[in-house]
């Protein structure tokens, strides 16, 4: 939605996640001057107004809980010479966004006003000419990288952002498919330098959009911890920066097998094959993290399975996404009669056959992931596992119950 935006001429999308974060960022992208239409299921159709065309919006964007979707747009007005207001819901309220602004003021944009640590209600106005920058992420994060890239559209000359963890790569993919010169080298033992020529003219382009490895990581562990399952996951993207969990649980004793790889929209991917598989516990290393980052909580409930301890090493992003979900793991793992504990930033979890009674309800902090990862442990644990809400699982994951169901899940009224 936001390349489309910033490309000149008519995008069209295969594929869309409709979710609400999705649908909220198209309603922003429609707000500085994009037409965009709907022509099927997943199909989008989206004219641009280019990088330097956006118009000021009429009022303030409010992205619900898309976290994602409010911090690359917050790059993006920062480099277009626009004053926009950003906002949501209660959880993104509670969400720092200072460190998508230290670097886009650096830039030459302005916050005229914030709520207390950085927070949102923001409102931001953008450089007419942004400066090109080299930055140093603090932390390895695809949200802070893209924003400085998308803010650097609009800036002469190269623009560097250097990581000393590499993290997901997908924006400078787009970038490329949509024709802007990237160049991406290596920086120390793990991370990356990129470099962005400013002011490319971004032209238009179809895309097919892969399965997302965050979503599929649901009937993956469903079907890896219920006795008898056997099911196929089709086109789900294989890139090595979002590969983290299907690493552990292959380490762990799963057994999932890759059918018919291929390439589409720029990306691997590859329909899975998923069995019931005996698990065993595993040291998963704090380097892995930014390949795994949303699926902490899914491989937590997968680990209460597992024999023996799984220790999840440097979680503390995990402190600051849509809830504390460090926390809120270790907090349903207790609900549900699961021995566990937290050291520093790692989640100690000691599993194996019956050590998750369930019967416990689970409180989900409007957190969409904490929501199904304990979904799927009902479907292996002694009893029945509740959450207090569920419906911001619409957030990111629209289709997961009737996807559930259709697998053969129960959920009550």
């Amino acid at each position: 939605m936001i390349f489309g935006l910033l490309a000149v001429g008519e995008t069209t999308v295969e594929g869309l996640l409709e979710g609400e974060d999705v649908l909220r960022t198209a309603e922003a992208c429609r707000a500085l001057g994009a037409t965009i239409d709907r022509t099927g299921e997943g199909a989008w159709r989206i004219q641009g107004v280019g990088v330097g065309g956006l118009r000021e919006p009429s009022g303030v964007l409010d992205f619900g809980n898309a976290g994602t979707g409010s911090r690359l747009m917050m790059g993006v007005v920062g480099g277009a010479g626009i004053t926009a207001t950003f906002d949501g819901d209660a959880s993104l309220r509670k969400r720092p966004m200072r460190r998508i602004l230290d670097p886009l003021t650096r830039m030459g944009a302005v916050v005229v006003s914030e709520a207390e640590g950085g927070r949102c209600p923001i409102t931001l106005k953008g450089a007419q000419d942004p400066l090109p920058i080299e930055y140093r992420t603090p932390v390895a994060s695809a949200q802070i990288k893209s924003a400085v890239l998308l803010a650097a559209l609009n800036a002469p000359g190269r623009t560097t952002v250097i990581e000393t963890e590499a993290s997901r790569d997908h924006t400078e993919k787009m970038l490329r498919y949509f024709g802007a010169t990237v160049t991406v080298t290596p920086e120390g033992d793990h991370g990356r330098r990129i470099v962005l020529d400013g002011r490319p003219e971004l032209k238009a382009a179809h895309v097919v959009v892969p399965a997302d490895p965050s979503s599929a990581a649901f009937p993956i562990v469903a079907a890896l911890i219920t006795p008898g399952s056997d099911i196929v996951v089709e086109g789900v993207m294989m890139n090595p920066l979002r590969t983290g969990l299907l690493t552990t649980l292959r380490e762990m004793g799963a057994d999932i097998v890759e059918l018919n790889r291929r390439v589409e929209g720029g990306e691997d991917v590859a329909d899975l094959r998923v069995r019931h598989s005996a698990l065993t516990g595993v040291d998963v290393p704090a380097g892995r993290a930014p390949s795994m980052i949303d699926e902490y909580p899914v491989l937590a409930v997968a680990a209460a399975f597992a024999t023996g301890e799984t220790r999840m090493r440097g979680l503390q992003e995990l402190r600051v996404k849509e809830s504390d979900r460090l926390q809120a793991v270790a907090d349903g793992l207790a609900a549900n009669g699961v021995d566990h504990g937290i050291v520093g930033d790692d989640l100690l979890v000691r599993g194996g056959a019956g050590q998750a009674q369930g019967g416990g309800t689970v409180a989900t902090h409007l957190d969409h992931r904490i929501a199904m990862s304990f979904l799927v442990m009902g479907l292996a644990s002694r009893q029945p596992v509740a959450v207090d809400d569920r419906t911001m699982i619409a957030t990111s994951f629209p289709a997961f119950e009737g996807l559930m169901q259709g697998l053969g899940a129960r959920f009550s009224a």
